[in-house]
């Protein structure tokens, strides 16, 4: 009986342990890219945000803890997370990118990265939609709900190829029957 009550205990740590920690995206670094690339083609989901954005900060706590819009990202797709503004150098298909505006400790908006100019990023959020190539399919900008995000990513996985018409997007946004809880 003993026994069985200490396995019962150690089921239970172990599933709210489990649950505590919870399913996430995984994201990589810009700079790992190209060997994930290597490794696995796929497309890629770059999130550019910034530290002051209050829709970045909506859509990271209310979109991509979403358990359907992990698992999907997950499965299908690359996930890298991007600080506009942030200092760091990045290297990306060969070039390196920097932040030479950016001003340490200073508030609010800062210098804006090279990468994201690169990315003809205009507002934030944007989503940066890449294809196996790491070439740019779309920036797409705005806060994004677990349904209108899985438009996207199901377009860009599924029936996006390059050429893709206007209206074929517009086919297949209008036949489109969202499934994300």
């Amino acid at each position: 009986m003993k026994r069985q009550a200490s396995l019962a205990l150690f089921l239970l740590s172990v599933s709210l342990t489990a649950l505590s920690q919870g399913a996430s995206i995984n994201w990589i670094k810009v700079d790992d890219l190209e060997a994930a690339q290597a490794r696995e083609p796929r497309k890629v989901l770059i999130d550019v945000y910034t530290q002051w954005c209050g829709p970045c900060k909506m859509m990271m706590r209310n979109t991509f803890t979403n358990a359907d819009v992990i698992s999907y990202i997950n499965d299908h797709y690359y996930a890298v997370k991007f600080d506009a503004e942030g200092p760091d150098p990045v290297a990306f298909k060969g070039k390196t990118f920097s932040n030479p505006t950016y001003v340490p400790n200073k508030p609010g908006r800062n210098g804006v990265h090279e990468l994201s100019r690169a990315f003809q990023v205009r507002a934030y959020p944007t989503i940066v939609y890449l294809d196996e190539d790491l070439e740019m399919i779309a920036p797409i900008s705005g806060y994004k709900s677990p349904q209108q995000l899985e438009l996207y990513l199901r377009f860009f996985e599924d029936a996006w190829a390059p050429g893709t018409s206007q209206e074929e997007w517009d086919t297949f946004q209008q036949s489109f029957t969202p499934t994300f809880e």
